[in-house]
């Protein structure tokens, strides 16, 4: 198949969308398929890949794209690069990786647009919770994670507990954390966390760090990235994902898990797919909830082997070869004449 994704966002930009979109471009090209990318990033660091990349494309390039591809993919719906369905009629499939409406929850005229004609497509969600919100039927296929990178180190050394991996913003719930565990601390409990990532708000959780008197057990750990966030994720027992927001999967729950970590995710969104019984879940921002379940996870003699013992299993539903071939699977079904 002549297979055209269109990626709003690509390397060398960085995110979620950019790593599965690299990540499926790679699949379908190994898998004898022929691949290009349009995507809006507009900058190219030389990276070498092996399909093509198409940079911000005018209008007849984009248009001269569409009707070369056997079958159209959007990762994220985007009207900048729909319109041209309008003009040659191609088999199209939107994968939804985020929910459809503004930052703030409300829905603006593009969202509306963006769900009224999303039933000219076939579908893909990335959790249950985002098939629930799309407003046409989709097949559920979670993300794929770097199989190749995060792994667990059977010569690692976990002398550490907890571990939280995500930018610092407010809708992660980084505080929620601190808080849940001043609540252990009040019971003589005194677990250490590792906070990886920078964002607006490192300024205010490491005040907040200190108002709690936990400065002792906190480190931040900034910002690592490849080998050095697999090596630090493997000293560590549980990985926490303590969002606010309503996560539509929840990558870093799953990279935790790849390598070693028990998961323990807020109850929303996408979060309990992507740990599926690997982890556990406690109740969405109930803080006494999130430090009951530490304090189990952590508790001398704790079976985690239920966790880890369920891990296998269920990364290899998101290896980046399994991920790719269910995408295919609906490839080739919105392909067929």
């Amino acid at each position: 198949m002549k297979i055209l994704i269109s990626s709003h966002l690509f390397h060398p930009s960085v995110g979620g969308i950019e790593e599965v979109s690299r990540i499926l471009a790679r699949e379908f090209t190994q898998a004898g398929h022929e691949v290009r990318v349009v995507t809006q990033t507009r900058r190219d660091d030389g990276t070498h890949f092996p399909f093509a990349i198409y940079r911000r494309p005018g209008p007849i390039a984009l248009l001269d794209l569409v009707e070369w591809c056997d079958v159209y993919v959007h990762n994220n719906i985007s009207l900048r690069t729909a319109w041209p369905l309008l003009f040659r009629r191609r088999p199209w499939v939107v994968a939804h990786h985020t929910w459809i409406a503004r930052v703030d929850g409300s829905i603006g005229w593009r969202d509306r647009l963006k769900n009224l004609i999303v039933h000219r497509a076939l579908n893909i969600a990335v959790s249950d919770a985002m098939r629930e919100q799309i407003a046409a039927p989709a097949v559920v296929i979670g993300n794929p994670y770097r199989d190749d990178l995060f792994r667990s180190d059977p010569a690692a050394v976990r002398d550490r507990e907890l571990v939280f991996l995500g930018r610092l913003v407010r809708d992660k719930g980084v505080d929620l954390l601190f808080q849940a565990l001043a609540r252990l601390r009040e019971r003589g409990l005194r677990p250490r966390l590792t906070v990886i990532g920078r964002g607006p708000e490192e300024p205010s959780l490491r005040r907040l760090s200190k108002e709690l008197g936990l400065e002792a057990q906190i480190e931040f750990a900034g910002q690592q990235t490849g080998s050095d966030v697999v090596a630090l994720l493997n000293r560590h027992r549980v990985i926490v994902v303590p969002s606010r927001w309503q996560e539509p999967f929840g990558l870093v729950a799953l990279e935790g898990i790849a390598c070693g970590c028990v998961a323990l995710v807020a109850n929303c969104g996408g979060l309990p797919n992507a740990i599926g019984d690997a982890g556990a879940t406690f109740r969405h921002e109930d803080i006494d909830d999130a430090a009951g379940w530490i304090e189990k996870l952590l508790a001398p003699g704790a079976d985690l082997q239920p966790y880890r013992g369920a891990a296998a299993a269920h990364l290899a539903k998101h290896t980046a070869p399994a991920v790719a071939a269910q995408y295919l699977r609906v490839l080739e079904e919105a392909a067929r004449p």
